[in-house]
C-alpha cells in the first residue's frame, strides 16, 4: 500500500525506523524481561501529584485551558526557577507544551530556517537530526569524546558557518549523564554571542543531578538572554513521564514566537496535570524525597556492576549509567551486545550507537537506574551471565529470582 503512495510521504519519516526504546520497552511490557533500557521509575509517581491531579478532574475545568498554559503554572515555574536557579524570569517567559518532544520541536521550528545549519553534539539524542531536517536545516555534528563528553571550544568554532543558526545543547547530557562545567558553559555563551546563535537549552534533567552538584543554565550566562531557549520537563523531575507535561521558557519576546509555534502543534496540554505540577513545584520535599530515592537506586546500580566487574563511565547525572563494553571484558560493540543482553540474557539496555552519528556503533551500553534495587540486581546478574557465555536459548526463564 504504501510503495503505491511514495510521493506523498516524506521522505525523513518514510526511511525513518522505529526508535531502538520503543523496540526495547516492547520486548519487555510481557513481563518476561527486565527493562534497563527506556528511562523511566517503576514506581507510580508521588502521591500529593497524583492526588492534586485527580482533585484538579473534579474540581477544576476541563476545557481548553490558555493556549501558552495555566496561569497558576506558568507563576509556578517563574517562582520554582528564581529559588532554584536564579533566572529572574516573569511568568510570560514560559509557554507549557505537551512534553519535551513538543517544546524541542517547537523550538527548532521557531528559529531554524531552510538552508540554516544546526550544531549537535555527539551523542546526540534521537530526536534532534530529524526534526533539524524536517525544519529544511542541515545538522553538523560535534563528536564529544568519552570518558568526560567535555565541550571543546577550538573543535566547536570549526564547526562552525555562515550558515550556522544555532546550536542545541543537551545539559545534563543524555544517554551519558555528563554535566557541562562552568568553563565549558562559557565557552559555549561566547561562541552564540560571538557568532549570533540562538541556543537551543534541553535541561530536563536539571533535577537529577547528584554528587553534590548543582545545575546553572545557560539561560544565565552572560548575553545569553535573549538568544536561549530553555526546555524543562515534569516527567524528569516529578518522575511521572507518562504525563507529558514540558514547558519552554525564553525572553518575552522570543516566548511569544515559541507560544505561535506550540499553538498548532498541539495548541495546549491537560489542565489537570498542569494544576498539579504547580502544586508540585511548590513543594521542596517532595522534589527532595524524589531525588533521594533516585540518589540510592544509582548509589545500588553502580555498586552491583562494580561487584560483577563492569567498567562504568563518570556519570553524575540523569538516570542513566554507561558501561564501558571493552574494558568490562566484552569484546562486541554496543549493538550486538544489546541483542544478546535482551534475547539470550532477558534484559533490555539502549546501545550508545543509538544517540551517535547516523547509528556509527559504539563500545557503551547505557543502563537505567531508576529501578527497584531487586530488579537492578536481577539485571546486572543476567548481564553478568551473557558477558561470562552462560545460557542458551532465553535461560533467564529458569533463573532463580
Amino acid at each position: 500500500m504504501l510503495g503505491a503512495m511514495t510521493r506523498s510521504v516524506h521522505p525523513i519519516y518514510a526511511a525513518m525506523g522505529e526508535t531502538v526504546f520503543e523496540a526495547m520497552s516492547a520486548l519487555c511490557r510481557d513481563g518476561s524481561r527486565i527493562n534497563l533500557g527506556q528511562g523511566f521509575p517503576d514506581d507510580n509517581g508521588p502521591p500529593e501529584l497524583r492526588a492534586a491531579a485527580a482533585r484538579a478532574l473534579e474540581q477544576r475545568s476541563n476545557q481548553y485551558p490558555p493556549m501558552a498554559g495555566v496561569p497558576e503554572l506558568r507563576a509556578a515555574l517563574a517562582d520554582f526557577y528564581r529559588r532554584h536557579q536564579g533566572l529572574d524570569l516573569a511568568p510570560d517567559s514560559y509557554v507549557v507544551t505537551s512534553g519535551a518532544t513538543e517544546a524541542l520541536t517547537a523550538a527548532i521550528l521557531a528559529v531554524v530556517r531552510p538552508g540554516d545549519e544546526v550544531l549537535l553534539f555527539a551523542p546526540t539524542y534521537d530526536l534532534y537530526a530529524p526534526m533539524v531536517r524536517r525544519a529544511g536545516a542541515i545538522p553538523v555534528f560535534v563528536r564529544l569524546s568519552p570518558p568526560l563528553w567535555r565541550y571543546e571550544r577550538a573543535q566547536i568554532e570549526a564547526a562552525i558557518t555562515p550558515r550556522t543558526a544555532a546550536m542545541i545543547v543537551n545539559d545534563p547530557l543524555n544517554p551519558t549523564g555528563s554535566v557541562a562545567s562552568a568553563e565549558e558553559l562559557a565557552d559555549l555563551a561566547a561562541l552564540c554571542a560571538a557568532h549570533d546563535l540562538v541556543a537551543i537549552c534541553d535541561e530536563v534533567w536539571e533535577g537529577v543531578r547528584f554528587d553534590g552538584i548543582g545545575h546553572r543554565s545557560l539561560l544565565d550566562q552572560t548575553g545569553m538572554a535573549g538568544r536561549t531557549i530553555k526546555i524543562g520537563s515534569a516527567g524528569k523531575l516529578f518522575g511521572l513521564t507518562g504525563w507529558k507535561l514540558g514547558w519552554l521558557c525564553a525572553s518575552p519576546e522570543l516566548a511569544g514566537v515559541l507560544g505561535r509555534v506550540h499553538q498548532f502543534l498541539t495548541f495546549t496540554t491537560m489542565p489537570a496535570t498542569q494544576y498539579a505540577v504547580a502544586e508540585g513545584l511548590a513543594r521542596d520535599d517532595v522534589l527532595s524525597r524524589q531525588h533521594a530515592g533516585w540518589a540510592r537506586t544509582r548509589t545500588a546500580m553502580l555498586r552491583l556492576l562494580d561487584e560483577a566487574g563492569f567498567a562504568v563511565l563518570p556519570a553524575p547525572a540523569t538516570w542513566f549509567t554507561c558501561v564501558d563494553l571493552a574494558a568490562s571484558g566484552i569484546a562486541l560493540d554496543d549493538a550486538a551486545f544489546s541483542r544478546r543482553a535482551v534475547h539470550e540474557g532477558g534484559v533490555a539496555t539502549i546501545p550508545l550507537s543509538a544517540f551517535s552519528v547516523d547509528g556509527e556503533l559504539t563500545g557503551v551500553v547505557r543502563l537505567c537506574h531508576c529501578k527497584d534495587e531487586s530488579v537492578l540486581a536481577e539485571g546486572v546478574r543476567r548481564l553478568a551471565a551473557v558477558r561470562d557465555g552462560l545460557g542458551g536459548a532465553a535461560p533467564w526463564k529458569a533463573a532463580p529470582a
